[in-house]
């Protein structure tokens, strides 16, 4: 098994409800895909060192990630980089 921590900011301009959405939504896609999420964290909302897509705070979320092969990772990163309610992810394998 590999684990992965995977970290991403969700614009500032979201209600509560709908950053609820986007994080149960990717947490499914995790999940679909032969992967298990150990550990989910809202690390509040908090500012940007610098701007990003006009953005100057976000929410950040903590995944962290069980996983037997990288098929779950890959298609996170996919969806992220499509999302326009994620504007920054990173993925890492510990």
């Amino acid at each position: 098994m590999k684990n992965y921590e995977i970290m991403f900011i969700l614009r500032p301009t979201l209600s509560e409800d709908e950053v609820k959405e986007v994080v149960k939504t990717f947490s499914k896609i995790i999940k679909d895909n032969g992967s298990k999420v150990t550990e989910e964290k809202s690390l509040g909302q908090k500012e940007l060192a610098y701007e990003i897509k006009d953005f100057k705070s976000g929410y950040y979320y903590l995944f962290e990630v069980e996983s037997k092969d990288d098929k779950a990772i890959k298609e996170f990163d996919r969806l992220a980089l499509i999302n326009k309610d994620i504007i920054r992810h990173l993925i890492t394998k510990i």
